[in-house]
């Protein structure tokens, strides 16, 4: 798996040592270490930075069950309804994993239920997760 980083112009990064610091950077947000990359935010790496797959911070985030550095990456900006390369949304892969706190906080920062393929509200009722659609606003 790798984690090169697709930045928004047109030539994708090669320099091996942001490479390199793009793979920690996904990685401290896939484990959940808040602190560092929410530093690393502010000295300024994108908040919606995306690896190969189009999996920003957030959603490595998400879907690892970060609610703190979901907290501290939308408070910085992050895009929550900003889908992957297969459609996910940061808040489907929560609902996916049973990530609840994560679930409610990124519904707090205005994530759309309806958002992505499938969509949290379809995630939700594959699992039956009567509660989460609650919130979500369905029935």
């Amino acid at each position: 798996m790798s984690d090169a980083p697709t930045p928004a112009s047109e030539e994708p990064a090669h320099d091996p040592e942001v490479l390199e610091l793009a793979q920690r950077i996904f990685d401290l947000a896939r484990h959940g270490d808040t602190d560092t990359v929410a530093a690393y935010v502010k000295a300024g790496v994108p908040a919606n930075l995306t690896n190969d797959k189009g999996d920003s911070l957030l959603m490595l985030a998400a879907y690892h069950g970060h609610p703190e550095t979901v907290r501290a990456l939308v408070a910085q900006g992050a895009d929550p309804d900003r889908t992957n390369d297969r459609g996910q949304s940061p808040l489907a892969g929560a609902v996916f994993k049973g990530e609840d706190a994560v679930v409610r906080i990124l519904v707090e920062a205005g994530a759309d239920p309806r958002a992505g393929t499938p969509s949290a509200v379809e995630t939700a009722r594959m699992f039956e997760k009567r509660k989460l659609l609650e919130l979500f606003g369905e029935q």
